[in-house]
């Protein structure tokens, strides 16, 4: 499908959106909902920082590098938009579709509705959205395409053009 990574960035902004609507309609600010337990709750949240809560009250600030991100991740993706990389285009669009999502509620409501709660233990994972997993699921696909590019541009490490006893591991005199 020609320009697939740009409806995934569609598909990711949407699904974003949806849930977001959906948690400010049905719950509560604060308001709890246990999915599995302890372990996996539903919880309403204003989250006026970045990730984890942080740099509260910064908006003009994260609204300024969002769009600084998505043209450079627009000029990427059309850059390489040929290379056949799959995992790379993926990855770029999974992040702008992410990136859109919580840049459309900051610059409209000044805060990012966060939602999806996992405890582990005693520790509590920071509240996120779907856009927070669009994001994160972006990024390790660009690293994994960025590590399975290096290993073959970089050729097998292990032989390292010599011949080695499988055995032993040392190198053969020839």
């Amino acid at each position: 499908m020609k320009f697939y990574y740009y409806w995934l960035a569609v598909f990711v902004l949407a699904v974003d959106f949806l849930s977001k609507k959906w948690i400010e309609h049905n719950l509560a600010l604060y308001e709890v909902r246990k999915v599995i337990g302890d372990f996996f709750v539903i919880t309403s949240y204003r989250n006026k920082g970045a990730a984890f809560s942080i740099l509260q009250e910064k908006q003009i600030l994260f609204l300024a590098i969002t769009l600084i991100v998505v043209v450079g991740i627009v000029w990427y993706m059309a850059k390489n938009r040929n290379s056949g990389k799959v995992l790379l285009l993926s990855g770029l669009g999974l992040v702008l579709g992410g990136a859109v999502g919580n840049f459309i509620d900051r610059a409209l409501y000044g805060q990012v509705v966060d939602f999806l709660q996992f405890t582990f233990g005693s520790y509590v994972f920071p509240i996120f959205n779907l856009a927070d997993s669009g994001i994160c699921i972006g990024v390790g696909l660009i690293l994994l395409d960025a590590l399975l590019t290096s290993k073959k541009e970089n050729g097998d490490s292990t032989s390292n053009g010599q011949e080695r006893n499988g055995s032993e591991g040392h190198q053969f005199i020839q």
